[in-house]
């Protein structure tokens, strides 16, 4: 099993909105990540993620109310496919070159996997608290720069992440 960590803006797609879509999904209770437009993103998603590994939530941009940091934990419910968002004008995340791919019979340009949601923490760990952390020395998030919507995380720090998150 491979660990993950995904950021989204928590005023854009929150913990919150995966469990409600996941809900809403019935019995696949899951949903597609789409929207990834970074390649090494993609590529982690495309090449790396497998069904059954585990995902921290991130909350990136975060405001006093909702400082960034993990908020709870998905599960990858698929393996890798196409993100149809970039072939459909009206999403915001559509992409023309997608289209030029798909109509060339290429490879997808944009994959995404589907997502389930496993649990909301007891509370946030937010990124204050992942830098101060000697256990989490190390973490992709933490480093200045970092700005990767999709990376690896050790089996370690997921399971340091999850300890604090759901202390009462």
């Amino acid at each position: 099993m491979n660990y993950w960590l995904i950021k989204s803006e928590g005023s854009c797609y929150s913990i919150d909105d995966l469990a409600r879509d996941c809900k809403a999904a019935g019995k696949k209770g899951a949903v597609p990540w789409t929207g990834i437009r970074n390649y090494q993103a993609r590529n982690f998603m495309r090449d790396g993620m497998k069904a059954g590994d585990l995902v921290l939530f991130y909350h990136s941009n975060g405001t006093p109310a909702d400082p960034a940091g993990v908020y709870g934990v998905a599960r990858v419910a698929s393996g890798p496919h196409i993100d149809l968002s970039a072939l459909d004008k009206k999403d915001m995340h559509f992409d023309p070159k997608a289209v030029q791919y798909e109509k060339e019979g290429k490879a997808p340009l944009w994959s995404c996997v589907d997502m389930a949601f496993v649990e909301k923490f007891a509370h946030p760990v937010d990124l204050v608290e992942i830098k101060r952390d000697p256990a989490l020395a190390g973490i992709l998030v933490a480093k200045t720069g970092q700005r990767l919507s999709v990376m690896p995380v050790s089996e370690k720090h997921f399971k340091r992440i999850a300890e604090v998150g759901n202390r009462k």
